[in-house]
């Protein structure tokens, strides 16, 4: 193990920040689009709540792996070209937007009504009543859902490894096929994972006590 990172830590490094940056606009952007379509579920518009139900039921019933050949493959012959790395992020983007969308639905939820209805009856626009009011409370509520989530996206992030989108995934498997130390190959690999979850995990943890207290 220890030859394999000091013969081959400039790839493994290069594919550590190519998670580690596919993760991050994966985390983001799957944040705000999957509560753009988690508030289109609770709307009282049916046309809305139609919307998001059916980009929600179809996409989290998709593998992520079909998903993001989708982008890879389709989108390129037909539309415009783009490499592994986005076609990837894209792909985890969408798969864990739907995910997403659902637990922040959930949240909403259960924030009591007469919040909204105390909200609205001091002059407060529907809104407004869901930007101050109801959106805080719901995230408090899913702070531990969504860590899950967001450790899920970290580990899923694996799948650019198929795209050729140079993650570290994709950097353990080239290593691997070399060196044909598979076994040492991928415990490298593992430990690198860790490093990024292991940090998030706790902190979503910090986080969710904190917000318990009452001081987040």
């Amino acid at each position: 193990m220890i030859n394999i990172i000091a013969n081959h830590w400039q790839p493994l490094l290069d594919g550590l920040g190519q998670t580690l940056l596919c993760s991050l606009i994966a985390l983001l952007f799957s944040l705000i689009i999957g509560s753009m379509f988690a508030i289109f579920e609770v709307l009282p518009n049916r046309a809305l709540n139609v919307i998001g139900r059916i980009y929600v039921e179809i996409v989290r019933n998709i593998p992520l792996l079909v998903v993001t050949m989708f982008f890879y493959i389709i989108i390129p012959r037909f539309f415009i070209t783009i490499n592994g790395f986005t076609a990837g992020t894209i792909g985890l983007t969408i798969y864990t937007s739907a995910f997403i969308a659902e637990t922040v639905r959930a949240g909403i939820q259960s924030v009591s009504g007469g919040q909204m209805e105390a909200a609205r009856s001091n002059g407060m626009t529907y809104w407004q009543s869901m930007r101050y009011i109801v959106l805080p409370q719901a995230f408090k509520i899913v702070i531990p859902p969504l860590g899950n989530q967001f450790i899920n996206l970290v580990k899923n992030s694996s799948v650019l490894a198929f795209v050729a989108g140079f993650d570290l995934m994709y950097q353990g498997n080239a290593i691997a096929s070399t060196t044909f130390d598979t076994i040492n190959s991928y415990v490298v690999v593992g430990i690198l994972y860790l490093i990024i979850t292991m940090p998030l995990s706790y902190y979503m943890r910090y986080l969710e006590k904190r917000t318990n207290r009452g001081v987040a």
